[in-house]
């Protein structure tokens, strides 16, 4: 019986080694029939489509770097550019025997398998054909068909590929932390400068970080410069032990010291504002998101360092100390005759906030209108030195109906020439001329000026006063019009795009139209010259060399603007708030915070700074349209008056006695 017993034993064991061996030999059989198939069934996207992919590059004026768009920040450099050093400490610290293994490591296949039966995740021992693969063509996912794949396309590409080859593109797509992806722009993100400048301990840093970023980078937590400085011990240790460096390195293993973590992402501060309208007008010129998220694309902008990097400093040192959290300063700078726009400041933080104060948000102009009144007269005939009635309140008709005018701060005066007008932003004198020439007349100067369709403007008096709600940079723009002598350009970011390969994809044709005669210019820049130098603008005069401009304060002071130029550069400063009702008063310490005050210092220092090493010019001389001009260059002082104006005086206003018909007075600041 227990030879029997002996005997079933015996034949259940070899009954089970026999279903076992069969069991594996199927599952051999059919794992060989499955890597078979996905062999000839996985296709390998375009080795070079992923690792050429580089984001776009977003430069000044000058070409100088200033930002970056794109999924992945990266710039690819050809093997023979990346120092020996550097490749022979990723070797060291990756994989020591890649030029004389196979693309795939079967120990490191049994340890995945091994870890995956323990239950752990699909990972391990990939050799760096393997991590390319995984890199360049797969998502992260852990998953086992992930992993089958990844063996593929690591085996077919070793048959297509030379090892010099995958190591170069292993080197360009492999992600460093930091948002950075290549060896390149590693080199910048950790110690600020290019790869082909790293020592060989540099070089050992960045081998050490590649395996898990965020477990070594010393600035990103707790924990990890100490891990980092024993990755880093492991790495030169195995360098040497490769003969790939002097044994002297073991002599003193301090690490090199690397650049702190920036805490501030490509749109956080105010360049992030840049960044955002840079994409829109590429989108607008065809070029997608897509395209621009991996294309290598270099785009040359208008933008120029030294005024950018005024526009941002002048508004920091400047603006209001204490503010509210709602006020907003927009700022744009166009060259005069091109409508390149030279600076931007758009706000403190994208991140925080993605309307972006100079082309997009919107507020009262306030008396930056009246310019385009005094156009419209210039062009009618009417003198600069005509003579007119300053006094305040005084109502006017519209329509039919009484329109109440006040002067900013209640001011009165006599008898002004329209230049004193204009030095002292008379709102009693600007609504009769705007009567006088027709509202009509001030709107169509606007739009010939710059001031888009978009921004709705009704034909009424107080069209004048700066009722409408423009964006910093179409009055900007506007008063580029009038530093180019009359010649407008539609406002621009973009000069140039090209692609990776060096084709110029895009190429910016800006085109100047003559929109006013130079001698209508010559007059208005002498009449806003007069504000910078005797009237509301003497903030300005500390800028040093000629400028001309105009303060613009909104009804119950809800905007301040200073719109200013010289012949070189316009550009416009405004203040704001969320709630086009709520007042400026008291911000900054100032009982009323006006064109003339904020706005005008920003302005004076953003235009040293953006000027800066550029010759002084003068303005044109005046012509003074409508005078005789006498033989010694003066001029009489007082012409006839514009039609319907007795005696160079207004008309008669209306009945002021209280009466419950009659609107608050319209006032416009200084």
């Amino acid at each position: 019986m227990a030879n029997q017993r002996s005997g079933r034993k015996v034949s259940r064991k070899r009954l089970a080694l026999r279903w076992a061996l069969f069991m594996g030999g199927l599952g051999f059989f059919a794992g060989s029939v499955l890597l078979v198939f996905s062999y000839f069934t996985v296709q390998i996207p375009d080795p070079n489509a992923y690792v050429t992919s580089q984001a776009t590059i977003l430069t000044y004026d000058d070409g100088s770097e200033f930002a970056r768009i794109g999924a992945q920040n990266r710039t690819s450099v050809p093997l023979g550019k990346i120092p020996l050093d550097l490749r022979h400490a990723v070797l060291a610290a990756e994989n020591r025997n890649f030029y004389r293994e196979h693309a795939i490591s079967p120990t490191g296949i049994i340890r995945a398998l091994f870890n995956m039966a323990r239950g752990g995740s699909v990972q391990g021992g990939s050799t760096i054909t393997q991590q390319y693969a995984k890199t360049a063509f797969l998502t992260p996912d852990q998953t086992i068909k992930r992993k089958i794949r990844e063996l593929i396309i690591a085996i077919k590409l070793e048959n297509i590929m030379t090892k010099d080859e995958i190591l170069e593109n292993y080197l360009n797509t492999i992600y460093f932390g930091r948002g950075a992806y290549g060896v390149e722009t590693a080199s910048q993100v950790y110690f600020g400068k290019s790869v082909r400048d790293l020592s060989l301990r540099q070089s050992a840093v960045l081998a050490s970080v590649l395996r898990s970023p965020g477990y070594y980078d010393p600035g990103l937590r707790e924990g990890n410069a100490e891990r980092l400085a024993a990755r880093y011990r492991y790495t030169i240790r195995g360098m040497v032990s490769a003969g790939w460096g002097d044994k002297k390195l073991l002599e003193n293993l301090e690490m090199p010291k690397v650049l702190s973590r920036s805490k501030t992402g490509i749109l956080a501060g105010p360049k992030g504002y840049l960044v955002s309208s840079v994409q829109k007008e590429l989108n607008k010129l065809g070029f997608s998101d897509e395209k621009l998220m991996v294309g290598g694309l270099r785009v040359m902008t208008t933008l120029n360092r030294k005024a950018q990097e005024s526009a941002v400093l002048a508004v920091e040192k400047e603006g209001p100390k204490q503010a509210p959290d709602d006020l907003h300063i927009g700022l744009a700078a166009v060259r005069p005759g091109t409508g390149a726009i030279l600076a931007m400041y758009g706000g403190k933080d994208y991140v925080e906030r993605q309307l972006n104060n100079a082309t997009q948000g919107i507020t009262q102009a306030g008396s930056s209108f009246k310019p385009f009144a005094l156009i419209a007269a210039l062009e009618a005939g009417i003198s600069i030195d005509t003579v007119w009635d300053g006094s305040s309140p005084q109502i006017f008709d519209d329509n039919g109906k009484p329109y109440e005018v006040a002067n900013y701060g209640k001011k009165t005066f006599k008898n002004l020439t329209l230049l004193e007008a204009t030095e002292k932003s008379v709102n009693t004198i600007y609504v009769p001329l705007g009567i006088a020439v027709g509202p009509e007349k001030v709107i169509d100067v606007a739009r010939r000026a710059g001031i888009p369709a978009e921004v709705e403007m009704v034909p009424t008096p107080s069209v004048v006063l700066g009722v409408a709600s423009p964006r910093v940079i179409d009055v900007a723009n506007a008063y580029a019009t009038f530093a180019a002598e009359g010649v407008y350009a539609k406002p621009f970011l973009v000069v140039e795009v090209i692609n990776r390969n060096g084709g110029v994809l895009y190429k910016a044709k800006p085109q100047g139209q003559e929109v006013f005669s130079k001698e209508v210019m010559a007059d208005l820049t002498y009449s806003l010259a007069s504000v910078v130098k005797f009237g509301s603008g003497f903030a300005a005069k500390k800028l040093g060399r000629p400028a001309a401009g105009k303060t613009g304060t909104s009804q119950e002071n809800s905007s301040a603007w200073w719109n200013g130029y010289t012949p070189q550069i316009a550009a416009s400063v405004a203040f704001y708030r969320d709630d086009a009702t709520e007042s400026l008063r008291g911000i900054g310490g100032m009982r009323t915070l006006t064109g003339g005050s904020f706005p005008a210092r920003i302005w004076t220092e953003f235009m040293k700074g953006a000027l800066k090493g550029e010759s002084e010019l003068d303005f044109p001389e005046p012509v003074f349209i409508g005078e005789d001009a006498l033989a010694d260059g003066s001029v009489y002082n007082i012409i006839p008056t514009p039609p319907g104006f007795e005696d160079v005086e207004v008309p008669a206003p209306l009945p002021t006695a209280s009466t419950s018909a009659s609107p608050a007075p319209t006032k416009s600041g200084n």
